[in-house]
């Protein structure tokens, strides 16, 4: 079985985690570690929804808080459309990964692998400053 293959396998059994009861768009993100631990994210709708959370954020901040700071790469899964991240989740991501960082976004059948310096080309970071 491919990694991908794998992975949306790992990430279909968090979909009922998932709280999305306004989009109906759910996402799951897994995280890996430069030293290969894996962290899981899930999105996190409000009715308010500027406080809504998206899956990759929450797996960042979820290694974050236990010390890591160093990532490979993530694989993003939606069942209901493709999950590309968001601009507030790229910039999340600037901050902590390099330009090469590998993104995989998976669903229904569908795989495209990119790397962070494509999908968000002028960053903002103070390593650019």
């Amino acid at each position: 079985m491919k990694e991908t293959e794998k992975l949306t396998e790992e990430a279909k059994r968090e979909i009922d985690k998932c709280y999305c009861p306004y989009s109906q768009f759910h996402v799951v993100a897994i995280l890996k570690a430069t030293d290969g631990k894996k962290f899981t994210g899930v999105n996190i709708e409000n009715g308010s929804f500027g406080l809504t959370i998206c899956a990759e954020r929450v797996a960042f901040f979820k290694a974050l808080s236990e010390g890591k700071r160093k990532f490979s790469e993530i694989f993003i899964y939606s069942p209901d459309n493709m999950p590309y991240p968001c601009g507030a989740c790229r910039q999340v991501m600037s901050e902590f990964c390099s330009s090469e960082f590998k993104i995989i976004v998976a669903t229904k059948g569908k795989t495209e692998q990119m790397n962070l310096g494509e999908i968000l080309p002028f960053s903002f970071n103070f390593k650019n400053t």
